[in-house]
């Protein structure tokens, strides 16, 4: 048997030749088929790169950013945007802060070129999975500058199109710009839930601090937020959130950022977040904010307001704005219950949903920290409320005295079972216990770590009795504001901003009733009176041609007249027939004139009756006019800013526009400080001013501003009554600030009877002074040159030696001091001055032989 030959190399090569050859054709093929790929490629990436956005925009990027309004004091109150952001340089945001990013999204970032091949594979895997499955849409492994292209310059479609736009767009921008830059983009412009826009605001509005201040923990809840702001919302998810920031922490060990022991440390921390301008300031200054953010937007635009990143200082001062919303709200609900419960928001059934059925109760606007309760048990001296959370409280007999001045038309008068109402309380924190129970099942993290819980939020509990309330149908306005500057320093347009947002010290034109009455006096001064000149109160009867009718005005006290009276008294006990005399003496166009000068009015029809205040004026007019009084007969313009600057610093507005020579620090040489240029209009003599100043501190001293004598310090003032009780209003000042309080029904009802502005608005100033002015030194009012004080009877104005009662210092320009001149009649007068000064030194007496000034102090509580 002969043995087969092995076959050869040359056989084997020559028996799969053929194989080879269509190996090596498809080898060909697919070589060739990969190169036109490549072209096609190529030629789409071409096409496509025509097309993307140019990079050049992102050179030049000036995002939208958070204008902020500060007060006077520096407290942040306000913010605009449409996109809340604060734009931080690469510079200034902590390492820390970079790594978390870096480690959470893209962990090579430092040295790839805008693309991440790994993850683009990864990427077009899953994709082709969802596909097939029909579960979920494309995926790719998108770069941090892959993101910042598509967020800043591409859409957000889902398709190869975009994708590959994107990639094209991060490939360009690596070549272009360093990776800080790249990173400071990012940064800024990611958004991370809760209305922020980059990292500066979030660690803002997250925690209320800047970047710098964040902890690793802080830093890394923000790199958690990046992907799905909302499915780890901190507010809404805060264990997916602690997860998601333990798995950040664990990449920023591996990546080398942190030690093991770092990230353990910060894994511990607790998750406590902030909600930023919800604190008492901020809800006391929404009033003002809305003045100010209109004017802002007549001046700027909406667009530059909400978009531009302005730095706002306004005037406003916190302290006295939570004074006077406080001052404010206090006396409308003395007012409100004086006149009685209304009765319950609804009524409810007694049982066992009765607390659940309690939360669906809309409570009325405006009722701050008060809650809704139902009245569940009800005794001669007490009831007892359930709370919305279950709790109980009672209800002590006071309040139930008070409740039974409601009747309802049908059933029993009072308060019932069954009534919801609304409950003032305390309540008081309870920490409940952080240890865990025995069968406490412990959460871990990815890494096998466990998971830190959330501290709970302390159980607040009812203490104490509960305080019968309900939102005043009443409303009004108070401002304050620096008779010197103009600056508004609060301002409380109503009861509660979210009752009613209409603001009732710019934009109410009503009726001053005897507020305008100083004016008035002032005028006369002008012409020559003084304030112990003695005019006759008695019936007074002028034609109005406005009305073609005659006008016959009358006293508070209706009928009643008290014969001679200087003019202090006049205006102290606010004497109706002597102004309407003193008006028609000097002519009402002279009090017009006077009027509209000072800013009180706009436009002052010389009418009678306007003489008594029916000419209709804002709040905030009113008080601009008073300021000329205080200030030494300067007009001041109102303003609720300070400054204003651009995003980069620049001044776009500054109040005020006095050049200061040598006002730099260097350039003081430790002398006096240098003295600005007064650029104040003077609309009315200094010594008129005072004179009407120190005639109001006597409305003050014994006049129908008495109640606010309880400040201790000096004051003036006046009070104003509109027909029928309308409006109740007081006006009045310290030396270095002027408060002006109106209250009124808007629908214009009567107030009732007797409800004047010594009963309803005096009390709010009082209150609000008493705040203000709590840590100011009793400071007398200044007294400008050329003033002579002359010791003279309060009463009736005649010289008066020593300082016994009654005897005060009377301020005159020199020259038209008591006994200086004296006047037989009127006529004499007339002729000598211009106008009737009358003659203190003659003794007058009314028609039944009283003194008058004796007879206005003993029915001072009959004359507003």
């Amino acid at each position: 048997m002969t043995d087969t030959p092995p076959p050869t190399f040359r056989m084997t090569l020559e028996k799969y030749s053929g194989h080879l050859k269509w190996a090596r054709r498809l080898l060909i093929a697919g070589l060739v088929l990969f190169v036109i790929g490549l072209i096609v490629v190529w030629v789409i990436f071409a096409a496509l790169g025509r097309d993307v956005p140019s990079i050049a925009k992102l050179k030049q990027y000036e995002p939208p950013i958070t204008s902020r309004v500060h007060a006077g004091d520096g407290t942040l109150i306000a913010e605009f945007a449409d996109q809340h952001r604060v734009f931080v340089p690469y510079e200034s945001i902590p390492e820390h802060v970079i790594q978390a990013f870096v480690a959470a999204e893209d962990k090579n970032f430092f040295t790839h070129n805008g693309l991440d091949y790994v993850g683009i594979t990864r990427g077009a895997v899953n994709t082709a999975k969802n596909k097939i499955t029909g579960e979920g849409g494309m995926q790719g492994g998108s770069t941090i500058t892959q993101q910042v292209a598509k967020n800043m310059l591409l859409t957000r479609d889902q398709n190869f199109e975009r994708k590959a736009k994107e990639a094209i767009v991060a490939q360009r921008m690596e070549k272009e710009f360093t990776k800080g830059e790249i990173l400071e983009l990012y940064l800024n412009e990611i958004y991370l839930g809760g209305r922020s826009y980059g990292v500066g605001s979030a660690a803002l509005n997250y925690f209320n601090k800047s970047l710098p201040e964040l902890d690793l923990s802080e830093a890394a809840i923000l790199a958690s937020l990046a992907q799905l702001p909302s499915a780890v919302n901190p507010y809404t998810n805060p264990d997916r959130l602690l997860k998601r920031r333990n798995y950040v922490l664990g990449r920023m060990v591996e990546d080398g950022y942190i030690t093991k022991d770092e990230a353990e440390v910060a894994k511990a921390m607790p998750l406590t977040t902030t909600k930023r301008l919800r604190g008492p300031e901020y809800a006391a200054t929404t009033y003002f904010v809305q003045e100010l953010r209109q004017d802002l937007i007549k001046t700027y635009g909406e667009d530059t307001l909400e978009q531009g990143g302005l730095s706002i200082r306004s005037t406003i001062d916190t302290r006295l704005q939570l004074a006077a919303q406080a001052a404010l709200q206090n006396g409308l609900i003395a007012y409100d219950r004086r006149h009685g419960w209304r009765g319950p928001i609804t009524t409810l059934p007694v049982d066992d949903n009765s607390a659940e059925a309690l939360k669906a109760v809309k409570l009325p606007g405006g009722n701050g920290s008060w809650e809704a309760a139902l009245v569940t048990k009800v005794s001669s001296n007490s009831a007892q409320l359930l709370l919305i959370d279950g709790a109980t409280i009672k209800l002590p007999v006071d309040e139930i005295k008070w409740a039974q001045t409601y009747t309802p038309e049908k059933g029993k008068p009072g308060l019932q079972v069954g009534h919801v109402i609304l409950a003032e309380l305390t309540r008081q924190a309870l920490n409940p216990s952080e240890a865990s129970a025995p069968d406490e099942t412990v959460e871990l993290d990815p890494d096998g770590n466990p998971i830190a819980a959330p501290k709970p939020e302390p159980v607040m509990v009812p203490v104490g009795n509960a305080t019968l309330r309900q939102v005043p149908e009443v409303d009004g306005g108070l401002v304050a504001l620096d008779p010197h500057t103009g600056r508004i320093l609060a301002m409380q347009g109503g009861y509660s901003f979210f009752k009613s947002s209409f603001n009732r010290v710019t934009q109410a034109k009503r009726q001053t009733g005897s507020s305008f009455k100083p004016f008035v006096y002032a005028a006369a001064l002008e012409k020559g009176y003084t304030p112990v000149t003695r005019m006759l109160d008695a019936p007074f009867v002028s034609y109005d041609v406005s009305t073609k009718k005659y006008w016959a005005p009358k006293n508070y006290t209706a009928g009643q007249s008290y014969g001679m009276v200087t003019l202090r008294v006049a205006l102290e006990k606010s004497l109706n027939q002597i102004t309407a005399r003193v008006a028609q003496d000097i002519g009402m166009e002279a009090v017009s004139d006077l009027a509209e000068r000072v800013g009180a009015y706009d436009d002052l029809p010389p009418y009678p009756a306007m003489s008594l205040g029916s000419g209709d004026t804002e709040l905030i007019n009113l008080v601009r006019g008073y300021a000329a009084f205080v200030n030494g007969g300067k007009k001041v313009t109102p303003t609720l800013l300070d400054r204003v600057q651009d995003r980069y610093g620049h001044t776009l507005y500054r109040n005020d526009q006095r050049a200061c020579e040598g006002c730099l620090a260097d350039d003081w040489n430790g002398g006096e400080p240098p003295e600005l240029p007064d650029m104040r209009d003077q609309v009315l003599d200094p010594i008129v001013a005072y004179q009407i100043t120190h005639m109001m501190e006597g409305v003050i001293e014994r006049g129908t501003g008495r109640r606010a004598l309880r400040v201790g310090k000096p004051l003036a003032g006046k009070t104003g009554t509109t027909n029928d009780y309308r409006d109740a209003i007081f006006v009045g000042f310290s030396p270095d600030l002027v408060v002006g309080i109106r209250v009124s029904f808007d629908d214009n009802r009567p107030l009732g009877e007797g409800e004047a502005g010594g009963s309803v608005a005096a009390p709010i100033f009082t209150e609000f002074m008493e705040k203000a002015l709590e840590n100011d030194p009793p400071t007398p009012f200044r007294i400008p040159p050329g003033v002579r004080l002359v010791k003279v009877d309060a009463r009736s104005g005649a010289l008066a030696s020593g300082n016994g009662p009654g005897v005060i210092d009377e301020a005159f320009r020199p020259g038209t001091e008591p006994g200086l001149t004296v006047f037989n009649s009127a006529e004499d007068c007339l002729s000598i001055s211009g106008s009737c000064g009358g003659n203190p030194d003659t003794p007058v007496t009314s028609p039944d032989g009283t003194d008058p000034a004796d007879a206005a102090d003993e029915n001072l509580d009959g004359i507003f």
